[in-house]
């Protein structure tokens, strides 16, 4: 990032203050902010003293801005050397920011600025009548006709040699000049004019919207109300039928109950248990009470175990521990070589 330093001491005027126009300009700007928030209002109380002060900002101005928004002075000056926007240094009534991009460059941005060391001098002099300076600067947005240069407010674009320097010279002079594209093109259109809606069909009427569209368009929301009316009325009429006494009585029950249920507790478990879970009739027979607090029996409790298969005395059989042993510690590189990483 380039330094940006204040201009020398002798082109500095001893002063500054703002107009009576400007001023009341300023007051409304700090009025838009609330009590004790006035600092917000420094980016544009400095553009405006710029360009009350011929394009550039002299010390005496930014001093101004401080005190009028009870701001030290170096944080003012801090916003005023980061922001390129503002010109430390005197430039002409006519101030060029050319800019040299990547876009610009390929197009021929290095032909118009040997122009501008011709015409004017180097970067940041002013010519010798005032009315020009120029500044290389970074993209300005236009690239699509590039190369370009900001004049002042106004972009001048498809530059050559010949007609930005014929353009300087209708400056120099006091001729008007047209900002925007200097050959025959339209704003960003192709060169040669525009390649898309050449059809007149397309935007005259006879095409599209040929006829009394508005009434064509208001018949069919129309159409779709009556069928959205229609279908409404059908259901409701449905839903009238089905809630008639005859209809209600018509209908099934619904089948809210299981096909089965489960069955009561088996003999095995204890006899509180018989009252688990209702029979599959609805009803506990006594019989069935009694056979279920019956004990059960142990042997037929306990099932053979399936052949091939392990009774549980021999699995309930723990194997023997092994005895613990430490790894192997190695003393030296095994057989004098280093381990083969493949194998791990």
């Amino acid at each position: 990032m380039s330094v940006r330093r204040l201009a020398p001491d002798h082109v500095q005027p001893a002063s500054f203050a703002f107009d009576a126009a400007n001023e009341n300009w300023a007051d409304r700007q700090i009025a838009k902010y609330p009590t004790g928030r006035q600092a917000s209002a420094v980016i544009p109380l400095l553009w405006k003293a710029q360009e009350q002060h011929h394009g550039w900002l002299p010390r005496a101005a930014i001093e101004a801005v401080a005190k009028k928004l009870d701001m030290a002075p170096m944080r003012v000056m801090e916003i005023a050397t980061f922001y390129t926007m503002f010109n430390l240094q005197p430039v002409g009534e006519h101030f060029i920011q050319l800019c040299g991009t990547t876009p610009c460059a390929l197009r021929g941005a290095e032909a118009i600025r040997k122009v501008c060391e011709e015409v004017i001098g180097p970067q940041s002099t002013v010519s010798a009548d005032g009315k020009l300076s120029w500044l290389e600067v970074e993209c300005l947005g236009a690239c699509c006709n590039a190369p370009m240069a900001q004049i002042n407010f106004d972009y001048y674009e498809d530059l050559t040699p010949e007609n930005f320097r014929a353009l300087l010279d209708d400056l120099r002079h006091g001729r008007p000049t047209k900002p925007g594209p200097q050959v025959e093109r339209s704003c960003s259109e192709p060169l040669g004019g525009g390649e898309t809606l050449k059809d007149a069909a397309l935007y005259d009427g006879t095409a599209v919207g040929a006829g009394d569209w508005q009434a064509r368009i208001a018949d069919q929301r129309k159409a779709a109300a009556e069928a959205a009316a229609a279908k409404a009325a059908a259901e409701a009429a449905v839903k009238a039928a089905e809630a008639t006494p005859a209809a209600v009585e018509a209908k099934p029950a619904t089948k809210t109950a299981a096909a089965g249920r489960p069955k009561p507790s088996g003999a095995g478990q204890p006899s509180s248990a018989s009252q688990d879970t209702p029979a599959a009739n609805g009803k506990v027979s006594a019989a069935a009470v009694k056979e279920s607090a019956k004990p059960a029996d142990a042997t037929s409790a306990t099932a053979a175990p399936a052949a091939g298969e392990p009774d549980a005395a021999a699995k309930n059989v723990t194997a023997p521990a092994l005895p613990e042993s430490k790894p192997e510690l190695l003393t030296a590189a095994r057989d004098g070589k280093p381990d083969d990483l493949s194998l791990i």
